[in-house]
């Protein structure tokens, strides 16, 4: 289980999470320049993300949808998706996940582009 406060650098970036509770938590994204998060699912919850920098390009389900500050895109429980940042600035995302279970370990990668398998 993660805290509040907690971090995480990842090959695409880092995430922080920036509150914590039950049914709920909330994180900051920092997607580095051309770079994207796997294609994956999740079992136990759904994601709202709200772009706060830059623009992302998010595939949901096979559908593209491009986002940029002040917009949102949602994400079903069970929905494959995917967040990439095709600009050259910083793309910051507070994603809040709404479920059951939230931890690290509901990630069902179904691509990655750094050889990461499922978690």
């Amino acid at each position: 289980m993660t805290m509040t406060g907690e971090s995480e650098q990842r090959p695409w970036g880092a995430w922080h999470v920036l509150d914590e509770g039950d049914g709920f938590k909330v994180k900051r994204i920092d997607v580095q320049p051309h770079q994207r998060l796997s294609y994956q699912t999740h079992e136990h919850r759904a994601e709202h993300w709200f772009i706060v920098t830059g623009k992302a390009t998010c595939v949901i389900d096979g559908e593209t949808v491009i986002a940029g500050p002040g917009q949102t895109v949602d994400v079903a429980i069970g929905q494959a998706h995917r967040i990439t940042n095709e600009e050259d600035e910083l793309l910051q995302i507070v994603e809040i996940q709404m479920g059951r279970y939230t931890g690290e370990d509901d990630i069902v990668r179904l691509e990655d582009d750094y050889g990461r398998s499922p978690e």
